[in-house]
C-alpha cells in the first residue's frame, strides 16, 4: 500500500525554522518525484517545492528561494524541507505528494499519492 505520512509542522515565530518530513512507504522515492505543497483557507493549493528522486533535481516556487531546501534521505525513504526564515505568509497546511510522471511540478492535479497535511503557523 502507497502511503506518504508527512510530519514537522508547528507553530514557529518570524525568522524561525522548521524542518517537514515525508515518509514514503509502499514504493520507491528514486522512481519518483515528491512535491511539497501548501494550502490557505479560501486560496489555491500551491507548489512550494519538488524534487526528483530520479535527478535529485529540485524545485522551488520564486518565493522561498533561499530560504527553503528540499532533501531525500534514500536509505530511510523520507523527503525533508528544511525551512529558515519563516514569515507570516508561509502559514499554510503542507501537503507532501509524490508522482511518476507529470507536466511540471507545481501542478498538484498531476500528482498521484497524497499525505496529510502538516500545519504550519509563523507567527509575527
Amino acid at each position: 500500500e502507497v502511503q506518504l505520512q508527512a510530519s514537522g509542522g508547528g507553530l514557529v515565530q518570524a525568522g524561525g525554522s522548521l524542518r517537514l518530513s515525508c515518509a514514503a512507504s509502499g514504493f520507491a522515492l528514486n522512481e519518483y518525484a515528491i512535491g511539497w505543497f501548501r494550502q490557505v483557507p479560501g486560496k489555491a493549493r500551491e507548489g512550494v517545492s519538488c524534487i526528483s528522486g530520479v535527478t535529485g533535481g529540485t524545485y522551488y516556487q520564486d518565493s522561498v528561494k533561499g530560504r527553503f531546501t528540499i532533501s531525500i534521505d534514500s536509505a530511510k525513504n523520507t523527503v525533508y524541507l528544511q525551512m529558515n526564515s519563516l514569515k507570516p505568509e508561509d502559514t499554510a497546511v503542507y501537503y507532501c505528494a509524490a508522482v511518476r510522471y507529470g507536466s511540471s511540478w507545481y501542478v498538484w492535479e498531476d500528482y498521484e499519492y497524497w499525505g496529510q497535511g502538516t500545519q504550519v503557523t509563523v507567527s509575527s
